[in-house]
């Protein structure tokens, strides 16, 4: 009974929410100090925060504002980015399906790859989650998300290069973190179709970065992972 009242209210998706949380305060700091370093006000970084909400994506924004890309630039490559959201959200679309619409758009608009990481591991562990459990984690991450973001933004001027604290690596350290916990229960349980999967992933990845952008690369080998599973489900 302990373990279910875990993860049944909003609090409770708050607390599962923490490691999320800290990683963010250092990820989001460090947006921050990158968006004024490109000339953002404190206003433009807090919209920034609010309506992207999505650390690649916002890194990318600097990055292209910096170099004065056109704004058409801008929008079609952090779709590109950030069109994984599309599959991720799928991924997890039956579990929430009955419940209301709002519900979903409220879960499916704030879902991010760290708290999609949270969410996939506990229902690997078969966990009895609710709405309010999801949207306690989400909402906890969008909040720190932005809070971290304006705090750079104000202590920005007072770090000139982020990259001397390695800033710049800790969002990718923290994915992969959630990586690393996400294999490690499968590894355990279905050692043959994790393999598979990755392997698949892996050579994949390796064959379209040749021909294609990162990003599209990122999409074809995540649809042939997810191929390679439903297909490898039934024989274990």
């Amino acid at each position: 009974m302990e373990e279910t009242q875990r993860y049944e209210s909003f609090q409770d998706g708050m607390k599962a929410c923490v490691p999320t949380m800290l990683g963010y305060l250092g990820i989001g700091f460090a947006a921050g100090v990158v968006e004024k370093g490109v000339g953002l006000s404190l206003l433009e970084i807090l919209l920034l925060s609010l309506l992207v909400y999505a650390g690649s994506g916002q890194f990318i924004i600097c990055g292209l504002l910096a170099i004065h890309a056109p704004i058409s630039t801008i929008i079609l490559t952090v779709f590109l980015v950030n069109s994984r959201h599309f599959l991720m959200s799928l991924s997890v679309t039956n579990y929430f399906k009955p419940y209301s619409i709002l519900n979903n758009i409220g879960i499916g608009t704030l879902l991010t790859d760290e708290s999609y990481g949270v969410l996939t591991t506990a229902l690997q562990e078969k966990r009895p989650l609710t709405t309010h459990w999801m949207h306690g984690l989400n909402i906890a991450a969008y909040l720190t998300w932005v809070l971290a973001n304006i705090t750079g933004g104000l202590l920005g001027q007072f770090i000139p290069d982020p990259n001397r604290f390695g800033l710049d690596f800790a969002l990718t350290a923290m994915f992969l973190g959630l990586c690393l916990f996400q294999v490690e229960l499968p590894l355990k349980k279905r050692t043959t179709q994790t393999l598979q999967v990755l392997m698949s992933v892996c050579i994949t990845l390796i064959i379209f970065m040749r021909f294609t952008s990162a990003e599209i690369a990122v999409i074809v080998a995540t649809l042939i992972g997810c191929l390679v599973g439903t297909v490898t489900h039934d024989d274990q």
